[in-house]
């Protein structure tokens, strides 16, 4: 048994394994959301920004098996099971403080990415019904009309001061959405769709760095209760000897 100051050790350890559990199921919750509020914007994004909330899901299932591991080497006092637990919370710290880090490099990404994604898919919009629903679902969701404003509608095909319904915020049964109409959005998508990302990133990132500097001081305080552990059964054992 540990005794002393590492008895606290001990139970600090156990807490922040109680800690990272919670972690790791918020981290599969919030990458699941993520998920799911964007999956209606798959049109408009590049694959390496749905790379993130799956890594986040990935990550919270093994933080909440790892957080097992380091429950019970504490709560047993077992040697091999806290070394195992601190070198498998080292590897994801690693990749939690490597996702943070990637999380705001590619922040300078989000503008050229929805810029491309959204020039190519307007002029699909008559022709493909996934683009058509996608782009009246952000229009909808942003309040926005087109890339810089209703006028680009005319750009690919719409008729002169015509442009989508979901560019309006309501629509007389029977009518069309007009540009020049009061109920029209008055701004473009663009802005308003890389604001949104650029946002999710910064907080994908924060919260990725956030943890794993928690995550490290859990590490240290398992390191120390191991040293004891093991120096507790070099102890028993010169004395049986």
């Amino acid at each position: 048994m540990v005794s002393g100051g590492m008895a606290c050790v001990k139970y600090l350890t156990f807490f922040f394994n109680l800690v990272f559990a919670i972690t790791g199921i918020v981290f599969i919750a919030v990458g699941t959301v993520i998920l799911a509020t964007y999956s209606d914007y798959n049109n408009f994004m590049d694959r390496w920004f749905f790379a993130g909330p799956v890594l986040m899901i990935v990550v919270g299932a093994i933080v909440f098996i790892v957080s097992f591991f380091g429950c019970c080497g504490a709560v047993k006092e077992n040697h091999c099971m806290i070394i195992t637990f601190s070198v498998l919370l080292l590897l994801i710290f690693a990749l939690e403080l490597g996702a943070g880090i990637a999380g705001y490099m590619l922040r300078g990404e989000v503008h050229a990415m929805v810029e491309n994604r959204l020039n190519t898919t307007m002029g699909e919009y008559s022709t493909h019904s996934d683009i058509h629903r996608s782009w009246d679902i952000m229009q909808h969701d942003l309040e926005c009309c087109g890339i810089t404003g209703a006028n680009d509608w005319a750009h690919v095909g719409f008729p002169e001061n015509t442009v989508p319904k979901s560019c309006c915020k309501e629509v007389p049964e029977g009518s069309e959405c007009d540009s020049n109409s009061i109920y029209v959005y008055s701004y473009g998508c663009m802005n308003n769709l890389q604001s949104a990302i650029e946002h999710n990133v910064l907080i994908f990132g924060g919260v990725g760095i956030g943890i794993a500097l928690i995550q490290l001081i859990g590490v240290i305080f398992a390191c120390c209760l191991a040293r004891s552990i093991r120096r507790e059964y070099e102890t028993v054992e010169t004395a049986a000897h």
